[in-house]
């Protein structure tokens, strides 16, 4: 599942690839203080087939405004498929549809700066890349990774930077100006299967590392003097494999000092007039603390899940049972900020403080986690 970074007809969209072989656009509808996802448009991908990925086209800031808007998806037949969305029905209409792997084709990318290029992850090993224009053959085919590519994303702040993950347990960066050999390489300890660029923080690099759990990766030296990447911060789950991993693009704001007082105890969604990515974030319960960097736990699905640090940490500390309010939402809030879009007010943002979300198989858990790399 992954939101469209811009709204569509006025609503916030959710695009799905699901088992049964589609993709479902849900479109977020909201009605005084309630909000609900209503079908938008669908499209089937193929018979007998599970759909594995989908991408936006816009992934990058400042996109135009004629820019069609477009999805790319992958599926377990190995084909890549190419849709535009459009505004009045249907709402997805088919492009192309190509033969990409020989196997599962894990994932499949958009190139946020020129999106008449793709990018696809398949479990025959291959990275590969594709002109949309002309897709019937790669522009390039890497078997850098040594197992199968399941993670791809184009850097939304710098141009030419790809970063890549594999089964075979390590993270790459790209210029994607030179696929021949990676700009980078870390090893991390467990199968990449999702990587998330910082919104805000050009080189943070969120990985999902299925038992290896979830990890943060400075990646300035990598790009700059293409060394490894540093992890700043990783959190193992006992019992589990990370599956997903994604930031939040809410900003911690300073407060005056004067209005601390007034917003500290109280939800920061209790405004009927709240946008609608702040309602989503209300909808998690919350949970835990643990420093340095601090990196708090703050919600799960059932409250009572367990979670460890990677061996060498310090100062982590152990899950707190949920309060009145926590449930609230009020133990999202750290002294003096408040919570807002990625639209509002960004000169005042306490960019040190995120917001993420990791979820497990095994134990079926959704986590929401505020890291404070200050």
């Amino acid at each position: 599942m992954k939101w469209c970074h811009i709204r569509v007809a006025g609503h916030a969209l959710l695009g799905v690839a699901d088992a049964g072989g589609s993709i479902e656009l849900l479109r977020l509808v909201g009605s005084e203080n309630t909000y609900t996802l209503q079908p938008f448009a669908s499209f089937a991908l193929e018979k007998q087939c599970l759909a594995l990925s989908l991408d936006w086209s816009t992934g990058k800031a400042g996109r135009a405004c004629d820019q069609p808007l477009k999805v790319i998806s992958s599926d377990s037949r190995g084909q890549l498929h190419l849709l535009k969305v459009t505004e009045a029905g249907p709402g997805l209409q088919g492009v192309a549809t190509w033969q990409a792997h020989h196997f599962e084709a894990w994932i499949a990318a958009f190139n946020y700066w020129q999106t008449e290029i793709v990018y696809s992850g398949g479990d025959d090993g291959l990275l590969k890349g594709w002109d949309t224009r002309t897709p019937n053959t790669s522009i390039f085919s890497s078997k850098r990774h040594s197992m199968g590519v399941c993670s791809i994303q184009s850097s939304p702040h710098r141009e030419d930077l790809l970063a890549t993950g594999s089964y075979d347990e390590h993270i790459l960066l790209w210029d994607t100006r030179n696929m021949r050999q990676p700009l980078a390489d870390t090893a991390v300890q467990g199968g990449v299967w999702r990587l998330r660029w910082h919104p805000f923080h050009r080189h943070l690099l969120l990985a999902a590392c299925m038992h290896g759990g979830l990890r943060i990766l400075n990646c300035e030296k990598a790009i700059e003097k293409q060394e490894a990447c540093t992890v700043s911060a990783s959190y193992t789950l006992p019992d589990s494999l990370v599956y997903g991993a994604d930031w939040s693009w809410l900003n911690f704001h300073l407060l005056p000092q004067t209005q601390q007082s007034l917003f500290l105890g109280s939800s920061a969604y209790s405004n009927p007039g709240a946008r609608a990515a702040d309602v989503v974030h209300n909808r998690k319960t919350v949970g835990q603390s643990l420093e340095p960097p601090s990196f708090d736990r703050l919600a799960d699905h059932d409250g009572d899940s367990r979670a460890k640090p990677h061996s060498g940490g310090k100062g982590w500390t152990s899950v707190h049972p949920l309060t009145e309010d926590a449930k609230s939402g009020s133990r999202l809030h750290t002294p003096g900020t408040k919570i807002c879009d990625s639209n509002s007010c960004l000169e005042t943002a306490h960019l040190d403080i995120s917001l993420l979300a990791t979820c497990s198989f095994y134990n079926h858990v959704l986590h929401l986690w505020k890291w404070d790399n200050s």
